[in-house]
């Protein structure tokens, strides 16, 4: 009896996340019946797993933070080192429209807190993917994760209307400026490189 409940609750668990981050993603404001209903749970169900609106949002916050941070090996495990920065950036446009409507819903001692913890783990990310790029040339020498990340910040000035339009053309910019001199030919791959070839503030401006 305790397993299946278990393997229940699990999964409870993992569609009111998804069910959040949609709403997160594409709602202007995050109201929780909604996510229940998504999710295809009770109210009592979400807030048994999620006590507060708050820890819903952090939890989905982490979640995708991890999923990034995770991204970057397993990229790099199946594409070279070109096309996997593409389908990494590509995840970030993603995460940072999730980030923008985490941030915008929470009070600021939870993002500030929530940001400070990402920021590590993003970077270090990050920099395994310029390595592996450095070391076959066609990611330039003279840059690091914090360019990077700076420049990628920029996204928060994009308005919500404009975002599925701008945010993957501007981080397909700051893919072409990293190229090294063996990257400059175009690659094959997918995601930004398709055709062609995290944090200090990625969410919303206070």
């Amino acid at each position: 009896m305790n397993a299946p409940r278990r393997a229940d609750a699990t999964e409870n668990r993992a569609r009111i996340l998804q069910a959040a981050r949609e709403v997160i993603a594409n709602a202007s404001e995050v109201r929780l019946n909604e996510i229940a209903k998504r999710a295809g749970v009770g109210q009592g169900t979400l807030y048994r797993h999620f006590p507060t609106r708050e820890a819903l949002l952090a939890e989905v916050y982490r979640k995708d933070v991890d999923d990034l941070v995770a991204a970057a090996p397993a990229l790099l495990a199946e594409h070279a080192p070109l096309p996997a920065l593409a389908g990494w950036l590509d995840r970030v446009a993603e995460y940072a429209k999730v980030k923008r409507g985490v941030f915008a819903a929470v009070e600021v001692g939870v993002w500030q807190d929530l940001s400070a913890h990402s920021l590590g783990p993003i970077g270090e990310a990050l920099t395994t993917l310029l390595d592996a790029g450095k070391a076959e040339g066609v990611i330039r020498p003279d840059v690091d994760a914090r360019d990077v990340i700076l420049l990628i910040g920029y996204l928060t000035r994009l308005e919500p209307a404009e975002w599925d339009a701008r945010a993957h053309h501007l981080l397909r910019v700051i893919l072409d400026g990293l190229r090294g001199s063996a990257g400059l030919a175009p690659a094959g791959g997918s995601g930004l490189a398709a055709g062609r070839g995290a944090e200090p503030d990625l969410g919303v401006a206070r």
